[in-house]
């Protein structure tokens, strides 16, 4: 099982709002780079993934999961890009900030940290272990 983060202003699209759509979930749709959509093109039904807020809060603040795979994305008018749909799972008890994030040896080589500009980015069992442990969730 692979493992990713999906990064959202919480200004567009916030842990809030994915929460609220509940169990039916909603698309992930939007993303525009080629290596994000490759990640998205990778992805599997029941893989989990942290929601990471950008911008506004910097962190990591709950758990995702992939619900329906890659599927062309209804607002991409190039056809060239697909979304993937996704559901709240639960949130961290305690958010995780980039700051945490960049000070632990143990996620030095996070994509967050080397390439932070990506939307859509896999995450390894590792960075998943103490991403969750730094976060409250066992």
């Amino acid at each position: 099982m692979a493992y990713w983060l999906y990064k959202s202003e919480p200004a567009t699209w916030s842990w809030d709002r994915q929460v609220a759509a509940g169990a039916a979930g909603t698309h992930w749709n939007g993303v525009r780079n080629h290596l994000a959509k490759k990640h998205l093109m990778a992805m599997e039904v029941g893989e989990r993934g942290f929601f990471y807020h950008s911008n506004e809060g910097k962190a990591v603040v709950g758990i995702v999961e992939v619900i329906r795979p890659y599927y062309p994305d209804h607002t991409d008018e190039t056809g060239r890009f697909g979304m993937v749909d996704l559901r709240a799972v639960e949130a961290l008890p305690r958010p995780v900030g980039l700051d945490a994030i960049k000070a632990d040896p143990v996620l030095a080589e996070m994509v967050l940290v080397t390439n932070s500009r990506l939307s859509v980015q896999p995450v390894t069992e590792a960075e998943w272990r103490r991403i969750r442990a730094l976060g409250g969730l066992a």
